[in-house]
């Protein structure tokens, strides 16, 4: 058996998976149409998009939680417990994480934890790297990571959730991307409006 469907632990892992970009979406548009997030946060967007920011990183930490307890009770596989597997693992990881990392260091705090919903927007398209070779690098970044971790630990299961990990992304972009355009649109549309740049 290479995958283990019997273990609640990664049903519970992939509903973590699923209910993360669910919710920051639904949360950071019903912000942009009704600054619910901000009024709690003294009508301070800035302050908003912070407290977004760590609740998205604490659902993250949660989520990795999930996943490596549910990979501990998966079936491992021989043919992945090797050297040159464990070689490929730590290389996916390493990228995985530098595509994260320097995304946050290209964005800014704002710009990476949605801060064009509370109305702090970026002057111009960030065009550096991993900008300059992903379109979506958080998203690959964190994809890598969890095939990477699935192929240290030898488990197919966490192959499984890394694929189901791309699929929802790929879901949540089609909702972030036109809902992204659609305010930097209205920008466009609205020269005097102030421009902020979505940096630390």
């Amino acid at each position: 058996m290479l995958v283990d469907f019997g273990q609640v632990s990664l049903w519970v892992s992939l509903a973590s998976i699923t209910f993360n970009p669910t919710f920051w979406n639904i949360a950071a548009q019903r912000e942009y149409h009704t600054k619910w997030i901000t009024k709690l946060c003294g009508n301070d967007p800035q302050r908003g998009c912070y407290a977004i920011a760590v609740t998205i990183f604490v659902l993250g930490l949660i989520r990795d939680m999930l996943f490596n307890h549910a990979l501990a009770q998966q079936p491992q596989m021989a043919l992945l417990d090797t050297a040159l597997i464990k070689l490929v693992a730590a290389c996916l990881v390493g990228s995985g994480m530098t595509l994260v990392l320097s995304s946050t260091y290209m964005l800014g705090i704002t710009g990476t934890f949605l801060g064009d919903y509370f109305g702090i927007l970026m002057d111009a398209r960030v065009t550096g790297f991993p900008f300059n070779v992903l379109d979506n690098p958080m998203y690959v970044g964190s994809t890598l990571s969890f095939i990477g971790v699935s192929l240290w630990h030898a488990r197919p299961a966490g192959l499984l959730v890394a694929a189901y990990v791309w699929l929802v992304y790929h879901v949540a972009l089609q909702f972030e991307g036109p809902f992204t355009a659609m305010i930097y649109a209205k920008r466009s549309a609205e020269p005097t409006v102030s421009k902020r740049k979505k940096k630390l």
